[in-house]
């Protein structure tokens, strides 16, 4: 799951990697659906943080709370998918083909969040000499994550 967060500086030559769990810091919501999401994701949960829903499994995650908060009915066949294969490889498998409304509005909400949480790191570390995003979902979603979502949010900052 994503957890991690690290800082990666110059040390006497070399490359030092200061690792954190900066994933179990709080979820914060900016707007109107992500205070819903926060609710929804509350009735679960004692606590709400930035990997319930910037993770693999967040993706499910967010899948759910879209039917759920929007009243939308899944497709049958992307469910069936579901019960034999990893749900959230097939939510970002359909997303990027485009053929499950559900799936690509899913995806486009799970890269606002992570743009904003990357965004959020950024201005803590203050990293000159760039941000590098890793990871199997964001090589995964990687067309999905040029799209934009990620990159406004990351830039939306005070």
């Amino acid at each position: 799951m994503y957890k991690r967060q690290a800082i990666v500086l110059p040390v006497a030559g070399q490359w030092k990697v200061i690792a954190s769990e900066g994933g179990h810091c709080d979820f914060a919501p900016r707007n109107e659906l992500e205070i819903a999401l926060l609710r929804f994701l509350l009735g679960r949960h004692e606590r709400v943080s930035c990997e319930r829903v910037v993770s693999g499994p967040g993706l499910l995650t967010l899948y759910r709370f879209l039917i759920e908060h929007e009243g939308l009915t899944a497709r049958p066949d992307t469910e069936a998918r579901m019960t034999s294969e990893d749900p959230s490889a097939v939510i970002g498998q359909r997303a990027l083909t485009g053929d499950d409304e559900i799936c690509v509005r899913t995806v486009d909400l799970f890269m606002s969040l992570y743009g904003s949480e990357a965004g959020n790191l950024a201005l803590k570390v203050l990293p000159k000499g760039g941000l590098y995003i890793a990871g199997g979902v964001a090589m995964r979603l990687l067309p999905k994550l040029r799209e934009g979502h990620f990159l406004a949010a990351f830039n939306r900052k005070g």
